[in-house]
């Protein structure tokens, strides 16, 4: 047995070395900032031995103000820990660790796997029934956080670099991909949970919603509640796109573009052929009928300030010097929550009236209350729209009555999206204020990642898991579990956010 466990030991020494795992084999190393704990035990005795989980994720996300969406990592993994003890994990065999950074998160899995494979020496079947759940730490913009913690990025790294950062992040990167690869050829399972790793492919992949999702789905909102495929050219629909963009990240250096030009990249394969064919036109003109997806920073801003949010809007409708007459705006894509809420500031500064509610197909604001506080369903009911746009007046004092009205029309309320559901927008989604949102069906990618785990512990077999489907990643098939972003609006509201106990009556301002 004693030989047994030195040959064990040495090819542990060696395998470490070989893949730069250069590290004391029987330190702990401990990190201030990487905090770490173990659920309580579920208290319930089961006759499978469900094996052990142990969940790496970030930290939550610092943004600029307190207006913070829903998609947050102290929210999932709360809910992931319940779902596991559901499932018959043990409490005591449930670990949670978080860290800042990917440097921290690489050392703390590192030492994870190292001192799993050390303290379990020859008794195999234990690393069998391990799964660790890994949420790669992204370095994120201010203006990426803002759609919360969740949105997928690709964790990509050079690592020939010259520059003594990025080799700093290509050393923990390669760390991170290393420490998981080693625990799957010890036996461990691995969940990648949103980023991706280059190179690296984990047992199942659990993806969130991408920046080019969150771009198509709020165009698809737009487009449907617009009804743009009704739209003539005669009369356009007049729609801005607030791209929020940070040019320099928080060290000073130019900032990776990548997350805004794939949101813009999404936006623009939904709406670019309404642009093309004249049935949408930018009032600002950043977009045109010969834009493509590469126009991106043509509608791109710093979001980082909330006047700098609102004074870009007055200047698209050319308000910035002169309020005395509206320009007509149909529709504002606002890519997140954080934006769409300074937007309805400044509109309603502007003098906008009326909300999306009175848009075609327009929805009562007291049917919209009495829907979600369970009165009575919502009825719909179309308005129609000309065929052809009123015309401008001509400047003569008969005219002064159709100038007026003319303006009124102008002031109408538009249709505004965004992303991250902000429990403080819940109140102008309610109100009409913000047409839609979206969020990560959290619950339920909870549910499915501990049941992903338990299978993988107990029998390996993920077939019976009908959330599961076979991806391409790195021309490899993946196990990948499948959820749909949830879009909300004040009709679906209480079915989406209310009943599933992701936000209060209260929390929608009733």
């Amino acid at each position: 047995m004693t030989l047994h466990r030195t040959t064990v030991t040495k090819h542990l020494f060696a395998l470490l070395a070989s893949i730069s795992l250069i590290t004391a084999m029987g330190a702990c190393a401990s990190d201030n900032e990487t905090q770490s704990h173990e659920a309580d035990s579920a208290g319930t005795a089961t006759t499978v031995d469900a094996g052990n989980v142990v969940i790496f994720t970030p930290s939550d996300g610092i943004t600029i103000s307190q207006q913070t969406p829903l998609s947050k990592w102290e929210k999932l993994v709360p809910e992931i820990v319940s779902s596991l003890k559901d499932n018959n994990v043990k409490g005591s065999n449930i670990t949670v660790k978080t860290a800042s950074s990917l440097d921290k998160q690489s050392q703390s899995v590192q030492d994870y796997v190292v001192d799993h494979v050390n303290s379990t020496g020859d008794d195999a079947d234990s690393s069998d029934k391990t799964t660790l759940v890994v949420a790669p730490v992204a370095d994120t913009t201010e203006s990426d956080r803002q759609y919360g913690d969740y949105a997928s990025h690709a964790i990509t790294w050079n690592g020939n670099s010259s520059d003594e950062d990025a080799q700093d992040y290509a050393q923990s990167a390669e760390r991170l991909v290393s420490a998981l690869q080693l625990a799957k050829n010890e036996g461990m399972k691995v969940v990648l949970v949103s980023n991706t790793l280059q190179g690296f492919i984990p047992d199942v992949y659990a993806p969130m919603t991408t920046a080019e999702q969150v771009g198509q789905l709020q165009a698809k909102q737009l487009v449907s509640k617009l009804e743009l495929d009704k739209t003539s050219s005669d009369n356009p629909k007049h729609i801005e796109v607030l791209l929020p963009y940070d040019a320099a990240d928080e060290s000073g250096s130019t900032a990776d573009a990548t997350f805004a030009q794939d949101v813009f990249k999404g936006i623009w394969s939904v709406l670019g052929p309404y642009f093309k064919e004249g049935k949408a036109v930018s009032p600002s003109g950043t977009l045109t009928s010969s834009s493509t997806e590469s126009d991106w920073a043509s509608v791109a801003f710093d979001a980082a300030k909330s006047e700098r949010i609102k004074s870009t809007l007055a200047e698209r409708l050319g308000m910035d010097k002169d309020t005395s007459r509206h320009t007509r705006i149909d529709g504002i894509i606002s890519c997140n929550d954080y934006v769409a809420g300074y937007v309805s500031e400044e509109l309603n500064d502007l003098g906008y009236t009326g909300s999306a509610a009175d848009i075609n197909p327009s929805i009562t604001i007291s049917g919209i209350v009495d829907n979600i506080t369970g009165k009575k369903d919502l009825k719909k009911q179309s308005v129609p729209d000309p065929a052809q746009a009123p015309k401008s007046d001509d400047g003569d004092s008969d005219t002064e009555d159709t100038s007026d009205s003319l303006d009124e029309q102008n002031s109408q309320w538009p249709i505004i999206t965004g992303y991250g559901a902000y429990v403080s927008s819940m109140p102008n989604i309610v109100n009409g204020k913000q047409w839609m949102t979206a969020l990560e069906n959290r619950k339920t990618l909870a549910s499915d990642i501990a049941r992903t785990c338990v299978q993988l512990n107990t029998s390996g077999k993920l077939a019976k898991l009908t959330f599961i489907s076979s991806v391409a990643m790195k021309d490899k098939k993946v196990p990948t579990i499948q959820e749909e972003a949830l879009a909300v609006s004040a009709n679906n509201l209480k079915k989406t956010l209310i009943e599933p106990g992701y936000i209060s009556l209260a929390d929608a301002g009733l």
